[in-house]
C-alpha cells in the first residue's frame, strides 16, 4: 500500500525505546505507506524520574530504519548539543519541541548551529498560544539559510482548565500564521492534542478540514507498553484504518 495524498504525512512512536520496537514499528507504518518515520530520542519531560529518552544510542536503530524500509527519519532536536550527531548521521528531518520553541535564545543557538546545512526542520509551537513567538522560531529558522524545508507543527496549546483534549487546539492560530505566511506548511500533530488514541482521527480530520497541510502522528507497535505518551499513540494497524477513512491511501 502506498499514500496517495500530497499531504505531508509523518508517523512513528513518541519515543525510541529499543532497536527490536523501532524496527517492528517501522516495518508495520512501511506496510501501509508511511514513508517519513519519526521517534524521539531525547524526551523533555515535566518532571525528574521519567523516561527521557535513550539518546544518542538511538541512531543507529533510526538509521538501520532508513536502509531496511527506505523511509526518511525524524527527531527532535531539543538542544544545540546535539546538533552535530544528528548531522552526522544524515537525519532527514529535526523538530523543534513546543518547550524548545518558547525559548528564542534556544532556538537562535540551534539555527545557528544548522545554518547552511542541508536538514528539514520542523517547528512545534509553543506551549503559551503566542501566534508570534511561533512565527518568530520560524523565521529565525529561515534567516539562517538552512538548505532544506521549513514546517510549522500544530500541536496545541497548554490550558489551565481541561476539556476532552490534552491541550486546547485554538485553531484561530495556526489559520493565522497559514494567512501570514501562506508559502509556510502547517501540519497538524493530533495526538498531542487528543491526548487519547480515541480522539486522534477526530483532531486529524478537523484538522485537514480547515485546510492544514499534513500530520504528525504517534504510533507504536504496542501502544500499552511505550514508555512515554502511551495513552496517545495509535498502533500502525490503527493509523493505516485513520488514512484509509481520511482518504488519503489506496
Amino acid at each position: 500500500m502506498k499514500l496517495t495524498t500530497d499531504k505531508i504525512i509523518v508517523s512513528g512512536p513518541c519515543s525510541a525505546e529499543s532497536r527490536d520496537q523501532l524496527l517492528t514499528t517501522a516495518e508495520q507504518l512501511a506496510a501501509v505507506g508511511v514513508t517519513v518515520f519519526r521517534a524521539g530520542l531525547w524526551k523533555p519531560r515535566t518532571r525528574p524520574g521519567c523516561f527521557e529518552g535513550v539518546g544518542a544510542d538511538g541512531i543507529e536503530w533510526m538509521t538501520e530504519v532508513r536502509t531496511r524500509y527506505g523511509m526518511r527519519i525524524a527527531t527532535e532536536l531539543n538542544s544545540v548539543r546535539n546538533t552535530e550527531l544528528l548531522l552526522k548521521a544524515g537525519v532527514d528531518i529535526a523538530w523543534i519541541g513546543a518547550r524548545t520553541a518558547t525559548n528564542p535564545f534556544d532556538v537562535q543557538d540551534i539555527a545557528d548551529a544548522l545554518r547552511g546545512c542541508h536538514i528539514d526542520v520542523y517547528v512545534k509551537n509553543p506551549v503559551a498560544p503566542d501566534s508570534a513567538l511561533w512565527l518568530g522560531a520560524l523565521e529565525r529558522l529561515e534567516r539562517a539559510n538552512i538548505k532544506g524545508r521549513i514546517v510549522a507543527i500544530h500541536r496545541g496549546f497548554c490550558a489551565w482548565e481541561k476539556d476532552i483534549f490534552r491541550n486546547n487546539p485554538i485553531w484561530s492560530i495556526p489559520l493565522w500564521l497559514k494567512a501570514q505566511r501562506p508559502d509556510l506548511p502547517v501540519v497538524c500533530d493530533p495526538s498531542h492534542i487528543a491526548g487519547q488514541a480515541k480522539l486522534v482521527p477526530h483532531v486529524a480530520r478537523m484538522a485537514l478540514a480547515l485546510g492544514l497541510d499534513g500530520l504528525f502522528v504517534e504510533s507504536h507497535c504496542n501502544p500499552s507498553a511505550a514508555l512515554s505518551d502511551a495513552a496517545q499513540q495509535l498502533t500502525p494497524e490503527e493509523f493505516g484504518q485513520m488514512m484509509q477513512d481520511l482518504k488519503l491511501t489506496l
